[in-house]
């Protein structure tokens, strides 16, 4: 399995794991009176399982972006750090007064 899709993965079941966790939560504490609605409903269980779906891919989302941007470079990145710089020369540009650009 490459590695990619093992990252891919491992943060999308951490972000479905968390989302469990928040959808019990608001289960727990009946934020919102979510429980007793979804208790005396007939469909209660489909309600919740397409709740902690929906949020799991929010939460799946939000924890790969995140593991994405606090990756760290090794020692073997050897390429340039913030961009390059070649062929851009500085330009100066004087400032002009409010009076200078209406007379133009």
């Amino acid at each position: 399995m490459p590695i990619i899709f093992r990252f891919y993965l491992k943060h999308c079941l951490i972000g479905f794991i968390v989302a469990a966790l928040f959808v019990g939560g608001l289960m727990y504490f009946n934020v919102g009176n979510l429980w007793h609605l979804i208790s005396t409903s007939d469909i209660g269980l489909m309600a919740i399982v397409v709740f902690w779906i929906l949020n799991g891919i929010v939460f799946a989302g939000v924890q790969t972006g995140v593991a994405i941007m606090l990756m760290t470079e090794t020692d073997e990145d050897d390429g340039p750090k913030g961009g390059s710089v070649i062929g851009l020369v500085p330009l100066r540009q004087e400032a002009m007064s409010r009076r200078d650009q209406r007379s133009k």
